[in-house]
C-alpha cells in the first residue's frame, strides 16, 4: 500500500535509506532531518513494514527534486518504485511544479519515466544548498536528470 509518510515511519525510512548509503548509492539521512522533512515522503508498506520510500523536495518556485528514493532489495522489480515515483510526480503536478530533477546512479531507470540527462551546473540551487556540504563534493559521480511536467 502506498501512502504519505507519517512520523512513526521515520525510523524505518532511515534504516532503508542508510542501508543504501552504506553502499554509496544514497546519502545518509539523520532522524532529525527525516522528522523535519517527513511531509516530503511517500512510503510503500508491505507485510507491515516499509518496502520503499521516495521524497519530493521543493527547491525553487517551479522546481523540485526526487530524493531518497529506495526500494528494499528483496522487493525490487515488483513495480514498487514505479508506484512511488508516480505518486511523487503526481504530487508535483498538483503543486504546480514545472520541472522535477534527480541526482542518480541509475539514469536508465529514470529515463523510462521521461527524465533526461542535464549538466549539474543547470541546478544552481541544488549545488549551493545541499551539494556544497556533501562529503562527495565536488567529485560526485551522480548523474543529473530532469523531467518537465505537463501541467493543465
Amino acid at each position: 500500500m502506498i501512502r504519505k509518510a507519517r512520523l512513526e515511519d521515520a525510523k524505518e525510512i532511515q534504516k532503508l535509506i542508510n542501508h543504501f548509503a552504506k553502499e554509496e548509492l544514497l546519502l545518509p539521512r539523520s532522524l532529525a532531518d527525516l522528522y523535519e522533512s517527513i511531509r516530503d515522503f511517500w512510503v510503500y508498506r508491505l507485510n507491515a513494514r516499509i518496502a520503499g520510500c521516495c521524497a519530493l523536495a521543493i527547491t525553487w518556485q517551479d522546481l523540485a527534486e526526487v530524493r531518497s528514493f529506495a526500494v528494499e532489495k528483496r522487493y525490487q522489480k515488483r513495480k514498487i518504485g514505479r508506484q512511488l515515483l508516480t505518486a511523487v510526480l503526481g504530487e508535483a503536478k498538483e503543486l504546480g511544479i514545472k520541472s522535477v530533477f534527480t541526482l542518480t546512479y541509475i539514469p536508465e531507470y529514470f529515463k523510462k519515466f521521461g527524465f533526461r540527462r542535464i549538466n549539474k551546473e543547470r541546478l544552481p540551487q541544488k549545488v549551493w544548498v545541499d551539494c556544497i556540504n556533501c562529503p562527495r563534493f565536488p567529485d560526485c559521480k551522480e548523474i543529473a536528470m530532469i523531467k518537465r511536467l505537463n501541467l493543465p
